[in-house]
């Protein structure tokens, strides 16, 4: 498969983002927040995520635990498109729902793998890539 754009946003369309893939893969995490969020995950590096339109201003950020991820969302409707994940701190965690392609026509040939955040410091490692 060749590599592709996908452009994405919040529901208010505020916050604007593009994402460069090589497959429609992602994550489905158990954890507490991504649960309650409904996150599905797609982790990019940063030079593969691009912020279209929106600033820090239609940013609100939410930590909590290490304070190392920064959990975004639009303060104007709630929507949560992108955040720094903990697990890929340099880059993006795109969610998947927030996908212009995903929210018209559903996950049709999306593979979700789930992962058990849950368990986070004994499973992390599955989802880092090799260094």
């Amino acid at each position: 498969m060749s590599a592709f754009f996908l452009d994405g946003g919040c529901h208010c369309g505020a916050l604007r983002f593009r994402v460069h893939l090589e497959a429609r893969e992602a994550i489905e995490c158990n954890c507490s927040i991504c649960t309650k969020k409904g996150y599905l995950h797609l982790i990019v590096p940063a030079d593969r995520f691009e912020v279209l339109e929106g600033d820090e201003d239609a940013l609100e950020t939410y930590t909590f635990g290490t304070g190392t991820a920064k959990h975004h969302f639009c303060w104007r409707c709630g929507c949560a498109p992108w955040y720094v994940p903990r697990s890929h701190p340099g880059g993006f965690d795109v969610n998947v729902r927030c996908l212009d392609e995903v929210a018209e026509q559903g996950l049709g040939d999306w593979t979700i793998a789930p992962f058990d955040g849950r368990h986070w410091e004994e499973n992390v490692a599955s989802i880092r890539e090799e260094e």
